[in-house]
């Protein structure tokens, strides 16, 4: 019998809420150790995903428009937390939540889908997670790594 993305997903996900400041998620990003996470509702439904590309984009954005902050600098606050950073910095991008910076559109499979097709959206839309959802529902996650899992296995 053939695996499916039920049987390889990740069901324990860290999640995030369209108003959670992204200083926080950075945070959690990094204690978490991982580079995005679902964006759900009250409700539990989904919303849209943020990733660290989304986190940098937004402290680019910031740079931009801040003082004091430098290319180097932005990038170096998203490995760590953001608390090394003026003030300034912080206060700004403090008031910048998820909803702000979030991508809308995500890519998700059903629980019944087969790991070539979860495999084939990955690599088609050049991304390293799909969520796997029934209706706008999270159950859980899938990751280009739990992919890389199944090939170390499978020897």
């Amino acid at each position: 019998m053939a695996l499916t993305a039920s049987d390889i997903m990740q069901t324990q996900v860290v999640t995030v809420s369209p108003s959670d400041p992204l200083h926080s998620v950075q945070r959690l990003f990094y204690e978490e150790e991982i580079h995005g996470a679902p964006v759900v509702d009250e409700t539990s439904r989904v919303r849209g995903m943020i990733s660290s590309m989304d986190l940098i984009r937004a402290v680019m954005e910031e740079n931009d428009s801040s003082t004091g902050v430098d290319f180097t600098d932005a990038f170096e606050q998203l490995g760590g937390p953001w608390e090394a950073a003026s003030q300034e910095f912080q206060d700004r991008l403090g008031e910048s939540a998820v909803a702000d910076v979030m991508t809308e559109s995500i890519v998700s499979v059903d629980p019944t889908a087969s790991i070539p097709e979860v495999a084939s959206l990955l690599r088609q839309n050049r991304i390293h997670r799909v969520l796997v959802v029934k209706g706008d529902n999270l159950l859980g996650i899938i990751s280009s790594f739990d992919l890389i899992q199944l090939l170390e296995e499978a020897d």
